[in-house]
C-alpha cells in the first residue's frame, strides 16, 4: 500500500524544512542563479506567508518527506507592462515537484488546492511568470486556465507573463 501525499500549509516548526526544500529545488532548475542567496520572500517566511498574512504556501508530503510545493504572495507590480491595479492580484510562486513524483498529478493538485484558498481569500486575480527552458510549464499552466498576456524579448530568460482571472470573485 502506497503512503498517502499529504497536502498542508507550512506550519511553523516546517518553515526551515520548506524553505530548504524550495532551494535545492531552485538551484536544480535555475543553476544560473546563487544558490547562497536566499529569496526575500523565503528569508521572510513567517511574515509573507503565515498566520496573518495576504500570502499562502503548501507542502506536498508522503511519508513525512517534502515532495512538492507552491505558494502565493500579494503581487508587487514589477512589471510596467502589467496592469493589475484596483484587482486583488497575487503572484503564484514556487511550484516544484521532486522528479521521483512528477507525471501524477501532484502538481496539479496542489495548484488546485492553492486556487481554492486563493477564492477563500477573494483573490480576482492569478499571476505568475515562468520561463520556457522549464520543461512543460507553459503547456501546463495553459492546461490550468492560464493565458499568457506578455512574453519578453530577453534572450536568456524569455520571462514568459500569465494571468488567471478568477470566476465568481468579484
Amino acid at each position: 500500500m502506497t503512503t498517502p501525499v499529504l497536502l498542508r500549509e507550512v506550519p511553523a516548526h516546517a518553515i526551515s524544512s520548506a524553505c530548504e526544500y524550495v532551494m535545492t529545488a531552485r538551484a536544480h532548475l535555475f543553476p544560473i542563479l546563487d544558490a547562497t542567496v536566499m529569496p526575500a520572500d523565503l528569508a521572510n517566511f513567517a511574515q509573507v506567508y503565515g498566520p496573518g498574512s495576504q500570502g499562502r504556501f503548501l507542502l506536498a508530503t508522503q511519508a513525512d518527506e517534502i515532495i512538492g510545493a507552491i505558494g502565493y504572495l500579494p503581487y508587487d507590480h514589477r512589471f510596467a507592462q502589467l496592469d493589475y491595479r484596483g484587482l486583488k492580484t497575487v503572484e503564484v510562486v514556487r511550484l516544484y515537484v521532486s522528479p521521483g513524483h512528477r507525471g501524477q498529478g501532484l502538481a496539479r493538485r496542489l495548484y488546485e488546492a492553492l486556487k481554492a484558498l486563493a477564492q477563500a481569500d477573494q483573490v480576482q486575480v492569478l499571476y505568475l511568470h515562468t520561463h520556457p527552458f522549464l520543461p512543460g510549464a507553459i503547456e501546463f499552466w495553459h492546461k490550468q486556465g492560464f493565458v499568457t498576456v506578455d512574453t519578453e524579448d530577453d534572450p536568456v530568460w524569455r520571462t514568459t507573463h500569465m494571468h488567471l482571472r478568477m470566476a465568481g470573485v468579484r
